[in-house]
């Protein structure tokens, strides 16, 4: 990525109210953020910027052993297939499919996601023990997001 890239990626930004930009190549990463740092500040600082060599891009360091590992977990994600808004309930007046505590099957439906105006049942996949609710009702989940801790059976 050359200098032309990153002005035409500010020109983006400034046309599309776009506050903050993050991209990540295999060896390349950078991150703008637009804001007001004063008078005689540019309006656009880079924070993070690391360009590759001109010859050859340099590597970054492998992740050490000493790096402390996540606690093993027995529990199961029910993760979001999609992109969408995360629906508890078949409708606003309708109970919540599942509950913490409740037992779920690999067909039973445990919540809704809506994208695109379509609304997508969302099967547990998987057969347990509902232990938490990871998303709040009608809030939005990306792909692979965590929506619920299952202790399997």
């Amino acid at each position: 990525m050359d200098l032309k890239d990153i002005k035409a990626i500010i020109d983006l930004m400034k046309k599309n109210s776009i506050s903050e930009f993050e991209l990540e190549r295999q060896e390349f990463k950078i991150k703008l953020k637009r804001g007001a740092l004063g008078d005689d500040a540019p309006m656009y600082a880079p924070s993070v910027m690391s360009f590759p060599a001109a010859v050859a891009p340099t590597a970054l360091p492998a992740p050490t052993a000493a790096a402390v590992p996540p606690p093993v977990s027995n529990e199961l994600d029910i993760k979001s297939p999609m992109i969408g808004t995360f629906y508890r309930s078949p409708s606003p007046e309708a109970g919540s499919y599942v509950e913490v505590g409740s037992e779920v099957s690999p067909d039973m439906v445990v919540c809704i996601i809506e994208a695109m105006k379509v609304m997508n049942e969302i099967k547990a996949e998987v057969r347990g023990v509902v232990t938490q609710i990871l998303v709040d009702n009608a809030k939005p989940v990306e792909f692979g997001q965590p929506m619920f801790k299952v202790k399997p059976l």
